[in-house]
């Protein structure tokens, strides 16, 4: 059963049903949905599935990314999710009690930064995991009590009530649990762009910006000065500009958890920065009509090169929309 959905009992239940039943042979996957779904993501690990809506899942990727790079264990990641689910429910808030502001309710007047930076989803998080890792043993605590000697709550124990959900994000975001994250995500046409010095479009260059600013110094690669032409397939968004391959070699154990990390990462960030496609480890994700599909098998295509990197083993693929 999803976390966080309220289910009606009695006659309300059983008219509900009828009326899902209903709904589901209106949007079967047979006959093309009549009724678009809903604009959400969800991480299934375990058979648990946590839901969140897309403003919820780019801070929950946000707050993780960090950590990532950080080089942190998931257990920093569950008790900082958890605390943001309690302060903000995962909302980059311009409000709170006194001057509490952003994801974690940070006071600058308690030496936390400036308002705008406390608001700011990545450097909030910074400033609350430097504050965790001065605690001693913290991994060994429990979630509520490690959340409480970081941000000293009124109400210490309620951080335990989002302890599942914070831990089931955790192993998604991290790349523990993989091809677990994805959100549906509708597209609209965007208009086409030229490309800029480096041989990435504006939106191209903006999700490349963006991968720097969670995860720091990146190998990337994809485009070019001047454009390319040739080394993908026929139709690729990369003789457009229009994306770019995060690289992850050698292949290993730990960084296919990293290259799941970022591939997780993007579809969390597909709305925000109009993304169309990621591709990592023989598994597509696509927005638009078939984002509620999650991740799907990949196909590499049929052509002469490096099986690894057609598979996308070795990296991750993501372009932009453009029509």
């Amino acid at each position: 059963m999803k976390r966080g959905v309220i289910v009606a009992v009695g006659a309300l239940a059983a008219l509900g049903l009828a009326v899902a039943a209903g709904i589901a042979s209106l949007s079967g996957k047979g006959m093309g949905p009549l009724i678009p779904p809903s604009e959400q993501c969800e991480a299934t690990v375990n058979g648990s599935t946590v839901v969140l809506d897309l403003e919820q899942a780019e801070s929950a990727a946000i707050i993780a990314g960090v950590a990532v790079r950080r080089a942190l264990p998931p257990r920093a990641v569950t008790i900082a999710l958890a605390t943001a689910y309690q302060e903000s429910d995962l909302r980059n808030l311009n409000h709170g009690d006194r001057d509490s502001l952003g994801l974690f309710q940070q006071r600058p007047s308690q030496g936390w930064g400036t308002p705008a930076q406390v608001r700011d989803p990545h450097y909030a998080a910074w400033k609350f995991y430097d504050a965790l890792v001065k605690i001693k043993n913290y991994q060994q605590l429990e979630v509520t009590v490690a959340a409480d000697r970081v941000q000293r709550s009124a109400f210490p124990n309620a951080y335990a009530d989002h302890e599942d959900d914070a831990r089931i994000l955790a192993s998604a975001l991290t790349g523990q649990s993989r091809g677990t994250f994805s959100c549906t995500v509708d597209t609209d046409s965007q208009q086409v762009e030229s490309m800029g010095a480096n041989g990435l479009t504006p939106r191209a260059e903006a999700v490349r910006k963006d991968l720097v600013k969670t995860y720091g110094k990146l190998s990337t690669g994809g485009y070019a000065a001047g454009g390319i032409t040739t080394g993908h397939m026929e139709g690729s968004a990369h003789y457009d500009g229009r994306a770019v391959d995060i690289f992850v070699k050698p292949i290993s154990a730990a960084n296919t958890t990293r290259g799941w990390a970022l591939a997780q990462y993007l579809v969390a960030q597909a709305d925000r920065l109009k993304i169309r496609t990621v591709i990592f480890s023989d598994k597509i994700w696509t927005a638009g009509s078939r984002s509620d599909n999650g991740w799907r098998d990949y196909t590499p295509p049929q052509r002469a090169g490096n099986t690894d990197t057609l598979r996308h083993l070795d990296h991750v693929h993501v372009d932009v929309i453009e029509d």
